[in-house]
């Protein structure tokens, strides 16, 4: 039987003990591996570029360089790399700016642990996760105008794509190729300014373009 390949998960936090902590945890799934740490931002992005990793878990309050800016270097530096931002704080400016960063997730660091491994691979196939706190936090940011531009098509296509469906799915359901799925989601982000699907999600529930 083939050996499973392991999702590669650097874990970056200004805190010891939070980083051994996940680690521990992250390791005790067969196909995780955690392949580096880094205790600030600045270190994160170096890191980032010697360890190869799928998904970085990143702290965003810290010093020298906080993880939305780091996110942020990483992002552009290696686009596939995916961040989840996981902080003990809900502020609706702090999950903003980690989304437009071009983190996919935000959990908060009272999310249960059993919690975690599913989010380290949703994000790993491209799926975000958003603890409902951070949600009601963007959410108290109405945005009036937003997504008026959009056709019936993108609207259809966006209210899929808020639910974690893949291309692939949402063409399944549209009856539609995935190559025009795929150039629907890139204009629903650009008419929404989205960096990503997830924070494309978060706007839409935010200004009720999925109802």
């Amino acid at each position: 039987m083939e050996q499973q390949e392991r999702i590669r998960v650097m874990i970056v936090d200004d805190h010891s003990v939070v980083r051994e902590g996940l680690k521990m945890f992250l390791s005790a799934s067969d196909d995780l591996e955690v392949v580096g740490e880094a205790a600030d931002g600045a270190e994160a992005v170096e890191a980032c570029r010697r360890c190869k990793p799928d998904v970085v878990l990143m702290d965003l309050v810290m010093p020298v360089m906080d993880g939305a800016a780091a996110t942020a270097r990483i992002k552009e530096a290696s686009p596939a790399v995916q961040v989840i931002a996981l902080s003990s704080f809900a502020a609706d400016d702090l999950v903003q700016r980690a989304l437009d960063a071009g983190a996919i997730s935000y959990l908060l660091k009272d999310t249960r642990p059993e919690a975690l491994p599913p989010a380290v691979r949703d994000a790993y196939a491209g799926r975000g996760t958003i603890d409902s706190k951070a949600m009601k936090a963007v959410m108290k940011r109405r945005q009036d105008g937003i997504g008026g531009d959009l056709t019936k098509r993108e609207r259809e296509t966006l209210a899929l794509l808020a639910t974690g469906l893949t291309n692939e799915e949402i063409a399944e359901r549209l009856f539609l190729s995935v190559g025009t799925v795929r150039l629907h989601v890139s204009n629903v982000l650009m008419k929404l300014h989205a960096p990503n699907r997830t924070s494309a999600a978060v706007i839409a529930i935010e200004n009720r373009l999925t109802v």
